[in-house]
């Protein structure tokens, strides 16, 4: 691939991923600085890679990928855990209501999320924010569907008694 070539099709990537890559990924961490620190790292990683990351069925799921397997990989050391703060997330603000309700209930979805573990959490934002499908999300996590079952159905339970039931709607494991 020409460098030219290579560098017009990575930017146009960038371009159309950054904003969903930086949503999902401060779903992830609960932070939006982090957030924007690992979608970094992550584009610099595919930016290297880029030939066989386009060459790839679906790169945008390659990236997805990179980005969780990323996010796993770096909560589990110790010494780079940050203390989770509330930001807006987006979807919250479609919900209607006041500034401040839908304020609150983007502290409590942050407070919430940040009590599930790692794989949980990679789990809801792959299935319910990025909308993959139960063996999408296994292939992206290298574990089985029924690991993203019941994975799936424990983060729900655990959304739904820090939330309410009234904020959490069932769906498909």
């Amino acid at each position: 691939m020409h460098r030219d070539t290579r560098d017009a099709a990575f930017t146009e990537f960038v371009h159309a991923q950054r904003a969903t890559m930086v949503r999902a990924a401060r779903l992830l961490t609960g932070d939006h600085a982090a957030a924007e620190d690992l979608v970094q790292g992550v584009l610099t990683r595919l930016y290297v890679k880029w030939p066989r990351v386009a060459s790839a069925d679906d790169p945008v799921a390659y990236a997805f990928r990179s980005l969780t397997n990323t996010f796993l990989d770096e909560a589990r050391r110790a010494h780079r855990r940050r203390e989770v703060t509330a930001d807006p997330h987006d979807a919250l603000a479609r919900l209607g209501g006041t500034e401040a309700e839908v304020s609150g209930l983007r502290v409590d979805l942050d407070r919430a999320l940040a009590g599930l573990g790692e794989r949980q959490r990679a789990v809801v934002v792959l299935r319910h924010f990025l909308q993959y499908d139960v063996g999408t999300t296994a292939r992206l996590l290298g574990c089985s569907e029924g690991t993203v079952k019941s994975q799936n159905s424990r983060a729900l339970a655990h959304l739904r008694d820090a939330l309410g039931a009234a904020m959490i709607t069932e769906g498909k494991n």
